[in-house]
């Protein structure tokens, strides 16, 4: 009779190879080129796109408190920063809270680390998974996929990119209604047809 032995370890995620990192940045940078920047879902982000001034970040963290250690070193370089050099950064982190409730659970923490940080009011950050789900939605409401990206994705934003990019929009909630109708028009098929991927939960 043979016996087995079950280890209360955590389960590890394989490190990214240089091509499985290039191909994380191909793709997300192909939905920022498609999605946020064809669909117009973001006011400034072409303008920082066509002038090179957004840093790709894809993370080795396979820990919420690895990717919390990373995220800090990635705020305070983003405020040392030229903003004509780097005005904004995306931190993709494919190893790790690939759940999106745990990944919602983390953004409370990453918001606390802005203040701890003393950048509150500086620096913010946007969130984007590939299961986001808005409230009161349901999964496959075409609506969550302004948020939903190839690889979960902190994206960490300068308060005064945000200010001269809505200064001249007498209402900034009609960027999201606008989204909201850009997407509705499409559908989940528009969505497809540029080439994106559904999220499994769909």
């Amino acid at each position: 009779m043979s016996s087995s032995t079950t280890s209360n370890e955590p389960k590890t995620v394989p490190e990214l190879s240089p091509q499985e990192i290039e191909k994380v940045q191909q793709e997300t940078q192909y939905w920022l080129e498609k999605a946020v920047i064809g669909l117009n879902l973001c006011p400034f982000a072409k303008s920082v796109h066509v002038n090179n001034r957004l840093r790709y970040v894809v993370s080795q963290a396979d820990s919420p408190e690895a990717l919390l250690r990373e995220l800090a070193h990635e705020l305070l370089s983003l405020m040392r920063a030229d903003p004509d050099e780097i005005e904004t950064t995306l931190l993709i982190h494919p190893r790790v809270l690939t759940d999106f409730l745990d990944f919602n659970d983390f953004i409370g923490a990453a918001d606390a680390l802005v203040e701890d940080l003393e950048l509150d009011g500086t620096l913010q950050i946007a969130s984007f998974h590939p299961d986001y789900q808005f409230g009161g939605t349901e999964p496959d409401d075409v609506s969550n996929y302004t948020n939903r990206s190839p690889y979960p994705t902190l994206h960490l934003l300068r308060e005064s990119s945000i200010e001269r990019a809505t200064e001249t929009m007498a209402d900034t909630d009609a960027i999201y209604e606008a989204n909201m109708q850009t997407l509705e028009r499409i559908g989940l098929e528009g969505w497809q047809a540029l080439g994106l991927k559904l999220s499994d939960k769909t």
